[in-house]
């Protein structure tokens, strides 16, 4: 499942997927494949990630709930 929210978080804050690895301390890949959905990233990646962009982990990683 793709993570439009990470993406769209990025884009706000006006950083390519490599300004936002350097900063988080990862790959340019890997913010790729997080984006697309094909790579799970640890939970410190994901803090470093919320941090980066000032969200919370639930804003850019929980899977919202359908009722």
């Amino acid at each position: 499942m793709k993570n439009v929210r990470l993406k769209m978080a990025r884009i706000e804050h006006d950083l390519s997927q490599d300004e936002l690895a350097k900063k988080v301390g990862v790959t340019r890949q890997t913010i790729g494949l997080i984006e697309l959905g094909k790579y799970n990233p640890t939970l410190s990646v994901c803090i470093a990630i919320c941090k980066t962009l000032n969200k919370t982990l639930d804003d850019l990683f929980w899977e919202e709930q359908s009722e």
